[in-house]
């Protein structure tokens, strides 16, 4: 586990040195950027809308009952923006796109593409980690922001379809913006901007360790997608502290 971590720290280090030479490799990039984050509009959308309706729908009813009609709106928001939204989304890109960047790498790997890059004075830092990295932590924010906002729809739309909750979309936002202030929703962007890093890095070094052939692959695309997740969580409780005071 620590020879892990440390070669995953050393991973980070030379792919922030290797962050000036972005530009030269803006193509890969681009191609990357674009299975990352329009690629995966759909599934955002879809998850973040019921994502928020599934907590008004519980919560909603609880606070109506209790006479806190006023704080639906702002629970759900608040919710939304500094939790739900950054590390569920951080866990699909992890489970969608972490796999397949260790899966991809992992295979030039086992096949020795690696080895030619080395041979032809390529960096495989350069070359294939730096615009994966770069990717990933652009495209995750941008997906959480169109989360957090179809979230807080989708939290709207069940607070008036729900005959329990049965508050109008004016209210609801009326609400949301009177608890939600912008230091929130920075606060779960930023906490994507490091799941991001972090899902980047394992998923990398899991595919530049691969051994063993196809069933290496496999076995290195499941520590990858444990690992974030693992990762993802342990990270957001300490930033939530760090974020909190």
């Amino acid at each position: 586990m620590f020879q892990n971590i440390g070669e995953m720290v050393i991973l980070l280090w030379r792919t922030l040195l290797a962050v000036p030479e972005t530009w030269r490799q803006r193509q890969k990039v681009y191609d990357q950027f674009f299975e990352i984050g329009i690629a995966s509009l759909l599934m955002v959308c879809i998850l973040s809308f019921f994502i928020g309706g599934v907590i008004t729908l519980h919560t909603g009813p609880v606070l109506v009952e209790n006479g806190l009609v006023s704080a639906v709106g702002g629970l759900v928001g608040i919710a939304v923006c500094k939790e739900l939204a950054p590390v569920m989304m951080s866990i699909l890109i992890a489970g969608r796109i972490g796999s397949a960047m260790t899966a991809e790498i992992g295979s030039m790997r086992v096949y020795q593409e690696i080895d030619a890059l080395r041979t032809m004075n390529i960096s495989p830092i350069h070359y294939l980690v730096l615009p994966r990295m770069v990717a990933i932590a652009v495209a995750l924010p941008l997906l959480v922001i169109f989360a957090i906002l179809v979230g807080w729809m989708g939290g709207a739309v069940v607070s008036v379809a729900n005959n329990r909750i049965d508050i109008p979309f004016e209210a609801f936002f009326t609400q949301l913006r009177q608890v939600v202030k912008l230091k929130d929703v920075v606060n779960g962007v930023f906490k994507s901007f490091i799941f991001a890093w972090v899902i980047g890095v394992v998923s990398c070094h899991q595919g530049l360790v691969t051994i063993g052939g196809p069933r290496g692959i496999g076995r290195s695309v499941t520590k990858a997608v444990v690992n974030s997740i693992v990762l993802i969580v342990i990270l957001d409780y300490i930033l939530t502290r760090i974020l909190l005071k």
